[in-house]
């Protein structure tokens, strides 16, 4: 049993500039986990921080924590062009995950943004709610990751012919990425070199969700790949970001040394993606037994 003070005491943790960002991410997902309206609040407290990065997660949390409630917040923060393009992006992407059909035309209206990561984000956003209204009952989260993704799996199982729609750049971003999920879910070494081809493409938002998937694959065939794109200064921070984060989640000896090389960056984004990717390599090479853990922090606060 969670109380109100356990769950106020997490979310103080998130809202503290003080605490280490490793700390806050941890409060972040053990709150994302809990789920219910004071979650939501405290959540939403935090998109007044100054980390891109947190906010990114925070946005993404509500999407993945699927509850109408957020809705609001995620509204003002995708209209707020003081926000960051990744943070606004992500708002986007989260309003799409929630599947609320009532967004549909705020959506359509963000399409044309003059960002172009916020415009592409809120066009895959409207064709994901578009297929939910058409494939009703049907469960859009579906493979072995059960996240909710921007884009259901493509139905074709063929590796090769997944391959060439996923780096297609004459085809729908929407056909690309339910391509690139179908590769994600059929897993294995081939899958995730053909998922790694992606990362020379031409859509920043493209390349920024294969890093996503690399790292949910965690295949130690694509460290070269993600570990290029990290070192690549010209290449878009919210990429650098995605590989960074993939890196830490594949947790391999070669993943360590790109992310070290990396803590003391240039760009903030990409310097704090690796701080918080080496904690989670931590997490993935010890005896942790979940990465959400704030609760136990609180319960155990030698640990």
């Amino acid at each position: 049993m969670v109380t109100e003070q356990e769950v106020e005491a997490v979310g103080q943790t998130l809202v503290d500039p003080q605490q280490p960002l490793q700390a806050r991410f941890r409060a972040l997902f053990t709150l994302r986990g809990l789920g219910g309206p004071v979650a939501i609040a405290w959540i939403s407290r935090a998109f007044d921080d100054d980390s891109a990065l947190l906010k990114h997660e925070l946005a993404y949390c509500l999407g993945q924590m699927q509850d109408r409630r957020a809705i609001p917040v995620l509204l003002d923060v995708l209209r707020d062009t003081c926000q960051e393009p990744m943070v606004r992006h992500e708002a986007g992407e989260a309003l799409g995950a929630i599947g609320d059909p009532e967004v549909l035309e705020i959506l359509k209206q963000y399409s044309t943004d003059p960002v172009v990561e916020v415009a592409e984000t809120c066009q895959l956003a409207v064709r994901r709610l578009e297929w939910l209204q058409q494939h009703r009952g049907e469960s859009a989260v579906r493979g072995p990751y059960l996240s909710v993704d921007p884009a259901p799996p493509a139905e074709e199982r063929d590796l090769g012919r997944l391959r060439e729609a996923l780096l297609d750049e004459a085809r729908p971003l929407f056909d690309r990425y339910r391509a690139m999920f179908a590769l994600r879910d059929a897993g294995g070494k081939e899958a995730a070199l053909a998922l790694a081809e992606g990362l020379r493409c031409g859509s920043a938002l493209f390349r920024h969700e294969i890093g996503y998937v690399l790292g949910q694959m965690q295949q130690e065939a694509a460290v070269p790949q993600l570990a290029a794109a990290l070192a690549r200064p010209t290449e878009n921070p919210m990429v650098r970001h995605e590989c960074a984060e993939a890196l830490g989640a594949i947790a391999r000896p070669a993943c360590l040394a790109a992310l070290r090389a990396h803590v003391a960056d240039p760009e903030r984004v990409v310097r704090e993606s690796c701080e918080v990717a080496l904690d989670m390599y931590e997490y993935e090479t010890g005896s942790t037994f979940q990465y959400a853990d704030g609760l136990e922090r609180l319960r155990s606060p030698l640990s």
